[in-house]
């Protein structure tokens, strides 16, 4: 069951209602196993507590570094530090990798022009474009059928 199952809106979930989606933790547990090896469902599970227990305790250290900063917002630098603090410091490496991916292809995608900009027509010009291509295609559509 995901985070967003079995509760209302603004309503916090409990710890019970967390979890990870178990298609997502099958997939990366089949990629990382030999393919001679199999996981049993309890292990998949366990799996998944172990990584949710993960992420809580994280957080709940980033949140509390938060609040010492008296920031609103936890940021990857309060996550970071978490980790640290929590011992786990030879995550850091990867983990600025990975937010370093991310940061690279957020500005990727800020950078890909719409097709309505790249086209250089205004949008009456290409809401009339778009009408001429509805009749043309009525016209051969009806001329098919005489």
């Amino acid at each position: 069951m995901s985070d967003r199952e079995g509760h209302t809106g603004g309503l916090p979930a409990s710890d019970e209602d967390l979890s990870l989606p178990k298609a997502t933790v099958v997939k990366m547990i089949t990629e990382l196993l030999p393919s001679d090896v199999s996981c049993a469902k309890e292990t998949r599970d366990l799996v998944i507590e172990c990584c949710v227990e993960f992420i809580h305790l994280i957080s709940s250290e980033a949140n509390e570094i938060c609040e010492q900063e008296s920031k609103k917002t936890i940021a990857p630098e309060h996550i970071l530090a978490a980790l640290k603090r929590l011992g786990f410091e030879t995550f850091t490496t990867e983990v600025q990798d990975v937010l370093k991916d991310h940061k690279q292809q957020q500005k990727d995608r800020e950078k890909k022009v719409s097709k309505l900009e790249q086209s250089g027509l205004t949008e009456e010009e290409l809401a009339q474009k778009q009408e001429e291509l509805f009749a043309a295609s009525r016209a051969k559509y009806q001329s098919g059928q005489q």
